[in-house]
């Protein structure tokens, strides 16, 4: 695949954020074990970030990966954080002790991480991305990039304001794809637009898509063993322009599977396609609002309250364990009137094709974030 980095890395990415533990700390002769797999089998992208376990991530990948294999041997992902730096001066700072935290001179990839609507702003007004790409013309880093949680149209306004960015990492599955509250499938759809290459992270949802439904997975056992998780990680990869698909492998056993499937990857068949989707309404149909997301009640409100995205988030909560519906809601609010600020006119529940009593789901929402 020909790509703007240049990149040349199969389609697994060993995500750094849930690493195995053991007595509460990273089991680093564990760790060891799995980069050697993981490197035995050809695959050769790591991604950390400063946060990551604690704090932990960088300093055990320095052990378990940079002290033991030629730094040529593999591409080593860091991320510029915004809770780490204040203001322009301490954004070099910052990244130096990052660069020492792994034992490394250069980072392969750095990304702005988790880049969302509110963030970006103290991104610009820091000059953080001034900052990386001074750096990347010292070599410290080789490819600049984001890493990306919000709507597509806050994506098009970072990626015309900064044409440098030459990596976009974005959360894609095949539950996120067409949802509302992540539109990951219109973020894919800007990064291609823009030419980024791109990487793909949350392609399991944080395991939730490992654990599908009963409806779900007797679609999987109808056509096959593989792992329920394989699917989709495979759904992910087989987008085009995909450079690699990260995957956070919390042990042996799930470094073995994926390998597995990966090593030689292949597209989802079709049979394999409609077992997805069976999977996807399997999820939707656990006692979820049924919205659409027409958006015609939001035609009508005169508060501007984003319905749709709000019921998507609840929706969410309700299927996943974790933090990341929390994430998106943050997003939403942020951005957005809130649902307390629904005045209870009831034109939204008139306009609404499914004849949903909006209110009162509005206040679900509410007690349940």
């Amino acid at each position: 695949m020909n790509t703007l980095t240049g990149i040349k890395t199969k389609k697994l990415g060993f995500g750094l954020m849930r690493l195995p533990t053991k007595a509460g700390l990273i089991d680093l002769k564990e760790l060891e074990k799995m980069v050697d797999a993981f490197i035995k089998a050809g695959f050769n992208y790591f991604d950390t970030a400063h946060p990551y376990m604690a704090l932990r991530s960088e300093g055990a990948i320095r052990k378990a990966l940079v002290k033991r294999y030629p730094r040529d041997s593999f591409y080593l992902v860091n991320k510029l954080t915004s809770n780490f730096f204040l203001n322009e001066k301490q954004v070099r700072p910052f990244f130096n002790s990052q660069l020492k935290a792994c034992g490394v001179d250069y980072f392969d990839v750095y990304l702005a991480h988790s880049l969302n609507r509110d963030n970006y702003e103290k991104f610009k007004k820091c000059k953080a991305f001034e900052t990386c790409l001074e750096l990347k013309k010292e070599g410290k880093i080789k490819h600049f990039g984001i890493s990306f949680h919000d709507k597509a149209e806050v994506l098009e306004k970072i990626l015309s304001d900064y044409p440098e960015i030459e990596i976009v990492q974005i959360q894609l599955n095949y539950l996120d794809y067409d949802d509302p509250s992540v539109e990951g499938g219109k973020c894919y759809e800007v990064a291609r637009k823009f030419g980024k290459d791109i990487v793909i992270m949350e392609p399991v949802k944080g395991g939730s898509l490992a654990e599908p439904p009963e409806e779900g997975k007797k679609a999987f056992d109808a056509i096959g063993s593989a792992s329920y998780a394989s699917y989709a990680i495979r759904y992910a990869a087989g987008f085009e322009g995909v450079l690699t698909v990260l995957s956070g492998m919390g042990s042996m056993k799930m470094m073995e599977d994926n390998i597995s499937y990966m090593k030689d990857f292949t597209p989802l068949t079709e049979k394999e396609c409609e077992a997805v989707e069976k999977s996807k309404a399997a999820f939707r149909g656990l006692n979820l609002i049924q919205c659409t997301s027409c958006k015609y009640c939001m035609d009508v409100c005169p508060k501007n309250i984003p319905i749709p995205d709000y019921f998507s988030c609840l929706n969410a909560k309700k299927q996943f364990r974790g933090w990341n519906p929390s994430m998106y809601y943050s997003r939403v609010t942020s951005a957005n009137p809130k649902p307390d600020e629904c005045i209870k006119c009831g034109k939204c529940e008139a306009a609404c094709p499914q004849h949903l009593n909006i209110r009162e789901l509005l206040d679900t929402v509410k007690k349940s974030f």
